[in-house]
């Protein structure tokens, strides 16, 4: 009984190291997806590693990083609405302090020259400071925050791990958060299998005549396969309340009044609600403003207003078929990947 005893118990130790020996060396760094383009972010000055990953994923759930200690990166991020800030059309932080943006999903950040609504940062490294520092998200300071690491039981070994020391740095911080970031890859979505021609998979002839309606008058805005040019465009949405002039308040550039990064098309399912300060609640009244709102502000975009019509001309089942597509954008796979979640 006993001698049987020992070898179940060897039986399940040497699976379990096995497992925990295949977790170890899957860790393969930052892949990119074979349908998409080269990456804009500088690896040669941030190589991805297993400890820098880590490290980073660690702060991005870490509330040291407010003031008061109750809000994190994931709070507005939130990775089960594709790290969006799912139910707010503002995002609001600590001590419930409304916002004035809806929050962006970190997905695909790899592919970035700028960041935010309005491209004021240029370097993912330096986007984390903006929420830390920033007296409605986390009202935080930059000093303050690594003083708390570095009074941590478990930061100074976190960073030696990552870095080869345990003295903490605001780059090694930084680092460390765009690790986490840029390993944020959605490309498991339907549309990524049919790119691949994985196990078979194709559309269907209502979500393919879907494609083909979204490339002609959608794609020179929401370009495959990212499903956005990462410009800056007027959509013609009535001012805000708050008058957001968008990337004017960056380049205080008159043409760039009201004119706001253009989002990707993917994970639409997860990341309502819409717009640059979440005033639109549904795919179908992004669709009825496309369709038949579009204002004639100032900078409108040229491909809004075509031959005197302004908006995209959809029929009912044009929409549809739209739709369809759209769908198959969805990555569920992103929202359930145990990589990104807390650990």
């Amino acid at each position: 009984m006993k001698r049987t005893y020992l070898i179940v118990s060897l039986f399940f130790l040497t699976g379990f190291l096995a497992c925990k020996k295949e977790v170890m060396e899957t860790f393969a760094g930052f892949q990119r997806p074979t349908n998409f383009p080269e990456p804009a972010y500088h690896f040669a000055t941030n190589k991805i590693t297993k400890e820098g990953f880590e490290l980073g994923r660690k702060l991005f759930y870490e509330v040291q990083l407010s003031a008061n200690n109750t809000i994190s990166c994931g709070s507005c991020h939130i990775q089960t609405a594709a790290f969006t800030h799912h139910g707010h059309a503002l995002s609001h932080g600590i001590f419930d302090r409304m916002g004035t943006r809806n929050a962006p999903p970190i997905m695909n950040l790899a592919w970035n020259t700028s960041f935010m609504w309005d491209g004021g940062i240029v370097d993912l490294d330096l986007q984390s400071i903006a929420p830390i520092t920033n007296h409605v998200e986390m009202d935080e300071t930059m000093p303050n925050v690594l003083n708390k690491l570095r009074n941590s039981t478990v930061y100074p070994a976190l960073f030696k791990k990552a870095w080869g020391s345990e003295e903490i740095t605001s780059t090694g911080f930084l680092k460390a958060l765009s690790q986490f970031m840029v390993m944020c890859v959605s490309s498991n979505s339907k549309y990524d299998s049919v790119m691949g021609n994985e196990n078979g998979k194709v559309f269907t002839a209502e979500e393919q005549e879907g494609r083909v309606l979204v490339q002609q008058k959608c794609g020179a805005c929401h370009t495959e396969p990212l499903f956005t040019d990462n410009r800056f465009r007027n959509n013609g949405l009535v001012p805000s309340s708050t008058n957001d002039e968008g990337r004017y308040l960056i380049t205080q550039l008159d043409n760039d009044r009201y004119k706001f990064r253009v989002p990707s098309l993917r994970n639409l399912a997860y990341t309502a609600p819409y717009m640059h300060d979440g005033r639109l609640l549904t795919l179908d009244a992004v669709l009825d403003h496309y369709t038949s709102q579009v204002q004639a502000t100032p900078n409108l975009d040229p491909l809004l207003q075509q031959g005197g019509i302004m908006g995209v001309q959809l029929t009912a089942s044009e929409r549809t078929k739209i739709k369809a597509f759209l769908n198959t954008l969805n990555d569920k796979s992103f929202l359930l990947d145990r990589r990104f979640a807390e650990q």
